[in-house]
């Protein structure tokens, strides 16, 4: 039986946890809405062990008493011990303890399953300890733990001095019960929970001034056993519960597995014809007319006795195997019979970053049935990107363009949770040759409420917090406009120089080098940038404030269930000195989940509210939803908006480009030969 969610997100009873898992990798985001209380929240399932969860919370505000305000916070759940026949399943989480504090608890908590019911206890601190039911064991090993911090924080900081301590500790648990399936006049209902709880927060809300307040307390629960219904099937929660004997809960969320998203019909591949009894006047020309069509700007065909080396740019392929597949099958009706080696020279913005070779007739196994994607994978050799001068080539002219709509938002606003703006954008690149391009694009707001944000009070260099005043004087404006060269100066060596209105805040010169050998499990790149500040309006004008920035990059991929590690230090946009941590994951299906964090010499204090930079993504290829195209949608959820610890986001970066060439890329990849 699998788990269900929380009102906190997570899984879990209604407000308490308990020690169940989603699947390995599940993606979760819902809300919860019940009196003065909205819940927004995304939860990963990092890895099979590791739940992490971020949720933001419109709350009635606790030092008025009235109006509302906004809190956020970050949770995480580790598996201690798996159940058994014998023993149960054992959890320890911390709740909220990264952001003010309002909710910040920790708990250990152990659930046992007899048939259709779940049971769960668990003992917790801080908020989960409110109604104070027993002393904290932990004070026996030592009287320290006895003290707990009780400031409410701007939000940001971690606090661990204050995980497990306080002069009490609380008692929960809980009932579910997997309803068994039954018919009513709508239809079969299966997939039903019934929940009820013993509750360890004593708190219905904080008009007393918790946390920094723990007498004469108001806003206390009327009763601390809640209940609830809630159905699940694969992919959606709906739940509704009764909470502190006084409030109506309602809660939904989707679920989502990166490793199996949903399948989108997509029309087939084109079929791979024999080869020619008789190979054509001009194979080569004919080849690169079909690589034309085919959707590829082709460089070059160059037939060699029993090789030919093809050198294509562009093309709607995300993956190496993909575009190898689609390669092969535009070029097999004009290859002579006795050409038995293909070797591809995979090329994106002007620089060649994948060499491989595979053999003809594993291919065209493959698409008889004869054999498989595997097979080909494994007849296949990856080299190295621009190791000779094929790979260095001048690439020719060539012109890509395109229309998308792109969405900003911005959390952390407190008069309003959500502020976002909706924007066409028009966007063009020309190739000239050698790795050299000019690129540009215009945007064009059409909904939204962005520039209605407050005006920044950040103490530091305005160089991303006026993002409200540049979406409100900026309806029409230009993103970016510059001049590119990229290219590769040795084996798997990248660089990169671009000058011009970078991005729509920045303009002048970057310049970046990447080292990323193609069969190793790392990359070590290096970036540096002079820029000044744009107006405003969107427009070619700038500001008076300029600065340097760069930072050298370690970009790693780690053993363990596809995740990745990328590491950055240097000099951020407004100034500061300091460094970046990375840890995503990413899936066969080329989904990536993934979080940041900044720390940097300014103090949290001068940073402001969030205390340090930090974030979440996911990205999605859309080529997922049967849209024949490379590009991937990216959600970006930052608590708020500040100066600190802030990068210059130039459109071409060399890792971005490069990372699919790679021998982890073209293994997790594979699968595209045959689609």
């Amino acid at each position: 039986m699998p788990g269900t969610g929380s009102i906190y997100g997570g899984v879990g009873l209604l407000e308490m946890r308990n020690a169940r898992f989603r699947p390995d990798g599940t993606i979760e985001a819902g809300t919860a809405l019940r009196h003065q209380r909205r819940f927004w929240f995304l939860s990963f399932q990092a890895l099979p062990w590791l739940e992490t969860s971020y949720r933001l919370t419109e709350r009635l505000n606790g030092t008025t008493g009235e109006g509302m305000t906004s809190d956020r916070a970050f949770d995480v759940k580790i598996r201690l011990l798996q159940e058994s026949d014998w023993l149960p399943a054992v959890a320890i989480g911390l709740q909220d303890f990264i952001g003010t504090g309002i909710y910040s608890g920790e708990y250990v908590v152990a659930s046992k399953r007899f048939g259709p019911l779940d049971a769960t206890l668990g003992l917790g601190w801080g908020r989960l300890s409110t109604y104070d039911d027993m002393r904290n064991p932990l004070i026996a090993l030592s009287p320290s733990f006895e003290n707990r911090p009780r400031e409410v924080d701007q939000g940001g900081s971690i606090n661990t001095f204050s995980f497990f301590r306080g002069e009490s500790a609380g008692v929960f648990g809980g009932l579910e019960y997997s309803v068994p399936e039954f018919w009513t006049p709508l239809g079969t209902v299966e997939g039903l929970r019934a929940k009820v709880e013993f509750s360890a927060d004593a708190l219905r809300d904080e008009r007393g001034g918790w946390p920094a307040n723990t007498t004469n307390l108001r806003g206390l629960a009327q009763s601390r056993v809640n209940y609830g219904l809630q159905w699940s099937n694969g992919s959606l929660d709906l739940g509704a519960g009764w909470l502190y004997g006084t409030d109506f809960v309602v809660r939904l969320s989707a679920r989502l597995d990166p490793s199996n998203p949903p399948e989108v019909e997509q029309p087939p591949p084109p079929a791979l014809t024999a080869r020619p009894v008789v190979a054509p006047p001009d194979p080569e020309r004919a080849a690169m007319t079909a690589l034309r069509e085919a959707g590829f700007r082709p460089v070059a065909v160059r037939i060699e006795g029993a090789q030919v080396r093809i050198a294509v740019a562009g093309g709607r392929q995300r993956t190496l195997a993909a575009a190898a597949g689609r390669v092969m099958r535009a070029v097999q009706p004009h290859l002579p019979r006795e050409v038995e080696r293909i070797v591809l020279s995979w090329r994106q913005a002007g620089a060649e970053i994948a060499r491989l070779a595979l053999p003809r007739a594993a291919m065209e196994a493959a698409v008889r049935g004869q054999g498989s994607a595997e097979e080909i994978f494994y007849a296949a050799e990856l080299g190295p990107a621009g190791a000779d001068a094929f790979g260095r080539m001048n690439g020719g002219v060539g012109v890509t363009w395109g229309i998308e709509p792109r969405l900003q938002t911005l959390f952390g606003d407190p008069t309003r949770t959500l502020r976002w703006q909706v924007a066409a954008v028009a966007g063009a690149r020309l190739e000239l040759g050698e790795g050299a391009s000019l690129a540009g694009s215009v945007a064009q707001r059409l909904a939204g409420n962005l520039g209605g944000a407050p005006p920044s009070d950040s103490l530091l260099p305005h160089v991303r917090s006026d993002v409200a005043r540049y979406a409100r004087e900026g309806e029409t404006s230009v993103p970016a406009l510059y001049a590119e060269r990229i290219w590769t100066p040795g084996r798997d060596i990248f660089a990169r120089i671009t000058g011009g209105w970078l991005e729509p805040m920045f303009a002048g010169v970057s310049a970046e080098v990447l080292w990323r050998p193609y069969d190793r499990p790392f990359a070590i790149g290096a970036d540096i940038a002079q820029v000044v500040q744009r107006e405003y309006d969107g427009g070619l004008g700038t500001l008076g404030y300029n600065v340097t920035t760069g930072q050298v990059s370690l970009y790693a991929d780690l053993p363990w269930f596809g995740t990745y590690a990328v590491l950055r230090a240097g000099r951020y946009l407004a100034g500061d000195w300091g460094g970046t941590i990375e840890l995503g994951r990413r899936f066969a299906s080329g989904i990536e989940v993934g979080g940041f964090a900044t720390f940097t010499d300014v103090p949290f204090s001068t940073f402001g509210e969030g205390s340090f930079d930090r974030g979440i993504y996911v990205r999605v290829p859309l080529d997922l939803f049967g849209i024949a195209t490379r590009n991937v949608a990216t959600a970006l959820i930052r608590g708020v908006q500040r100066d600190g610890g802030q990068r210059l986001q130039v459109d071409n970066g060399l890792w971005e480009i490069t990372r699919d060439g790679r021998a982890r890329a073209f293994e997790e990849g594979f699968r595209g030969f045959l689609r």
